[in-house]
Formats: C-alpha cells, sequence, structure tokens
C-alpha cells in the first residue's frame, strides 16, 4: 500500500507539471518584441559592442591630458671607489668617504602639445565609429523584432490553419458517419463511403503536419524570447483584428533617411577620413612641455634637493618622410573601400524597399480576392450539396467543392495576417519599425 501511494503521488506529481507545461500563454505582439529586446543575445551582443566602442572612446580622450609618473630608488653600493676629480692635485685631501647606498626620488610630467592633430583625429575617429556601432545596435533591434514579427505572424497562421482544420474535420467526420449509415441500408455504394473516409484521413494529416508546423515555430519564438521550455503561446486575435497601418512608405527616400544600417556605414566612412588625416600626422614633428622634480642622496658624497627641470621636448622620425607614404595609401584605400560599400549598400535598400512596396501591395489585392474566393466557394458548395442531394452531383464533387471551401477559408483567415507582416516588413526596409513600438535606449 505504502507503494501505491508513493506511485500515485509521482503520477499526481507529474501531471500536475504536464499540465503546467503545457498551459498556454497569451502574449501581445508588443510584449514579445520588447521580450526579445530584453533577453536576446543578439540585442545583448550589439549592447556590448556598444559599450566596448564607447571606453575605447574614453580610453583614446585620456590620451590628451599629461602623463605624470613617480619612481624612487634604493640601492646599496659594495666596496664602491670614489675619485673626486677636484681632489687628484690637493695632497692634503682628508681620506675618501665610505659609500654604500644611493637614493634617488623624480617625478616627471609630459604635456603633449602638437602632433601634426593626431590626436584630435584619434578622437574624432573614435567618436565616429561609436556612433556607427551605436547604429548597427538600433540597425540589430530592428532586425530582432522582425524575426519577431515574422515568428509570431508564422504562428498566429499555424494555430488558425490548425483550428480551421479540425472544424472541418468535425463535418468530415459527420459527413464519413452518415454516409457509413447510407452505405448500410444500401442507399450509396461502399466507395462513395471510402471516399468520405479518404477524406477524413487527408485532413487528420493535414491537421498533423500544420500541428507540427505551429510546434516548430512555437519552440523558435520561445527560444528567442528565452521562456522556458514547453511554453505555449498563444496568439491574440485583437493584435490582428482592426489593425491599423499608418504613414505608409511610397518610395526609398524614408529608409535613406532613417536605415540604421546606412547611417552606420557613412559615420564609418567620416572615421575613415580622419584615419586619413592620423596617417598623414606622421609627416609632422612632435612637441611635448616636460617638467619634473628630482632628489638624490649619494651616501657621504653628495646631496640634491629640490632640483626642479622644465623645459619644451621636440621629436621628429625622419625615416617617416620615407615611410609614411605606404600608411597614407593604406587609410585612403579603406576609404575607397567604405564608399563602395555604402555605393552598394544603397542600391540594395532602394531594391529592397521597392519589394517591398509591392508584396505589400500584392498581399492588399490577395486579401480581396481571397474575401471573394470565400463566397464563391461556400455558394459552389451550396449548389453542389443541393445538386447532390437531389441526385445530380455525385461524391468526387461534392468532396471537390468542401476542399475548396476550405482553402478558400484558410486564405483568407490567413490573408489578414500577411498583410500585417508584410506591412511591418515594409517599415523594417525603411527604417521605420522601432518607431511603431516604445522604444527603449541601447
Amino acid at each position: 500500500m505504502k507503494i501505491n501511494r508513493f506511485l500515485l503521488f509521482g503520477l499526481s506529481v507529474l501531471g500536475i507539471t504536464a499540465i503546467d507545461a503545457q498551459e498556454k500563454r497569451s502574449l501581445t505582439l508588443d510584449e514579445a518584441v520588447h521580450l526579445a529586446w530584453d533577453k536576446s543575445n543578439e540585442v545583448g551582443l550589439a549592447n556590448a559592442k556598444v559599450s566596448s566602442k564607447k571606453y575605447e572612446l574614453q580610453s583614446v580622450k585620456n590620451n590628451q591630458y599629461p602623463d605624470f609618473k613617480i619612481s624612487g630608488q634604493y640601492q646599496r653600493l659594495a666596496n664602491a671607489s670614489i675619485n673626486l676629480k677636484s681632489n687628484q692635485n690637493n695632497s692634503s685631501a682628508a681620506a675618501l668617504p665610505v659609500v654604500d647606498q644611493l637614493m634617488i626620488g623624480q617625478a616627471n610630467a609630459t604635456l603633449p602639445v602638437f602632433a601634426g592633430f593626431k590626436m584630435q583625429n584619434n578622437i574624432q575617429m573614435h567618436e565616429n565609429l561609436y556612433e556607427a556601432e551605436t547604429a548597427t545596435a538600433s540597425h540589430t533591434k530592428e532586425e530582432v523584432a522582425m524575426k519577431v514579427i515574422n515568428y509570431y505572424a508564422s504562428l498566429y497562421k499555424a494555430q488558425k490553419t490548425v483550428a480551421l482544420l479540425k472544424e472541418n474535420q468535425k463535418r468530415a467526420e459527420q459527413r464519413a458517419y452518415d454516409f457509413g449509415e447510407l452505405e448500410k441500408n444500401e442507399i450509396i455504394a461502399r466507395n462513395d463511403l471510402l471516399k468520405a473516409q479518404l477524406q477524413v484521413s487527408k485532413i487528420k494529416l493535414s491537421i498533423d503536419e500544420a500541428t507540427n508546423n505551429e510546434n516548430i515555430i512555437n519552440f523558435q519564438l520561445i527560444t528567442l524570447l528565452k521562456l522556458p521550455v514547453g511554453t505555449q503561446l498563444e496568439i491574440r486575435e485583437s493584435d490582428f483584428a482592426n489593425f491599423k497601418m499608418d504613414n505608409i512608405p511610397t518610395n526609398e527616400q524614408p529608409a535613406l533617411e532613417n536605415r540604421k544600417d546606412l547611417q552606420a556605414i557613412q559615420l564609418q566612412g567620416k572615421a575613415s577620413k580622419s584615419n586619413i588625416k592620423m596617417a598623414k600626422a606622421a609627416y609632422y614633428p612632435s612637441i611635448n612641455l616636460i617638467g619634473g622634480y628630482i632628489a638624490l642622496d649619494l651616501k657621504n658624497v653628495v646631496t640634491v634637493q629640490n632640483a626642479m627641470n622644465y623645459g619644451l621636448g621636440v621629436s621628429y622620425d625622419l625615416s617617416s618622410i620615407f615611410k609614411n607614404g605606404t600608411a597614407v595609401k593604406l587609410a585612403e584605400s579603406k576609404a575607397t573601400e567604405i564608399q563602395n560599400s555604402e555605393a552598394m549598400l544603397t542600391d540594395y535598400i532602394k531594391i529592397e524597399v521597392q519589394k517591398a512596396i509591392e508584396e505589400y501591395h500584392l498581399a492588399i489585392q490577395q486579401n480581396e480576392v481571397y474575401g471573394q474566393a470565400v463566397a464563391q466557394s461556400s455558394e459552389n458548395y451550396r449548389i453542389i450539396k443541393d445538386k447532390y442531394d437531389n441526385g445530380l452531383a455525385d461524391t468526387n464533387d461534392l468532396l471537390e467543392a468542401d476542399v475548396e471551401q476550405l482553402s478558400a477559408n484558410i486564405n483568407k483567415t490567413l490573408a489578414k495576417a500577411n498583410i500585417i507582416q508584410k506591412y511591418y516588413a515594409l517599415l523594417n526596409v525603411t527604417g521605420q519599425l522601432t518607431n511603431t513600438f516604445t522604444i527603449s535606449k541601447l
């Protein structure tokens, strides 16, 4: 009895766990997008890269401040020989002292004054690179949002398809049952019953495929959102019903103004110009202000205190006249690469926008056609059903009309979601997607 109790307890726990795992969670599209922005690896990596560029910029800015160094030494001297030149001709000089230790303390400060404007251009370059990385991170957020939208819409389509197929399955099973009764009474041929049963089997296969597709998309979405394994998402009808589409782009101009990836490459182009100026800075000398303090004690010989020094330091690498030309050409070549990449991206964006516009209008046209197809298929099924009941149509005609009606209903149901998906895709390629959600700073 104890074993049975433990067994029952274990089964009950497993049952509760299974129910919890299968419990569906309702999530709006806005919630899903923000969850992805907070949890996805792509956005996390983009934010980390922005932080790295920020610290790189701060590190470069720190180079414009003076370098200040303090050092000290204490040394023991073994059997040091002291020869004071000033006492060589003084025969009456006292015996030389024993020198066995040396202490030195010093402080030095260096302030860069001029280096061919290298420092200013280096700061400007890293500022542009930081802004470029920030723009890239914003573009990553848009791409992640679009990925969520695609998964979200696909999951909605899959769930609606399963629901419509199950609804049709009930009608098909009822028809097969009715045909079975008619076949028992020899009113219809057995072949007609088999056709009705075959349609039930086909619908079951379609449901299995649609359910499998739903499970795959659901897993992809919860993985992106970092939700617990086993979470079943239920898409809200409200995210697709009465959806308003405003400010629909009609050309590529919004994309050229708002695309963050284009802004990033433009900022990289500005950074490359600063890099060219940095390379040319090697042709100029470096000038620094220098200052220092030193204290020295050589035991029993000399003590130096408050020895201040200051002045101007100049350095010039003469070999740069011959060697630096290659570095300048390299910087100019990289700038040319970025210019070509910007031109290529601009053309690609124009093509993307035009394609998205065409696909959006196509989705609208398809929605209108599917609406007509639903009415036509419903009327066709009604007519065929009347003819079948009056012996003017065969089973093939009835089943074919039923399949056409089901197909039309599925297409019409999914058409609205497809329009919304294409609308978001159009906003994405024109750089306006994140504006439709509450924007959170990177």
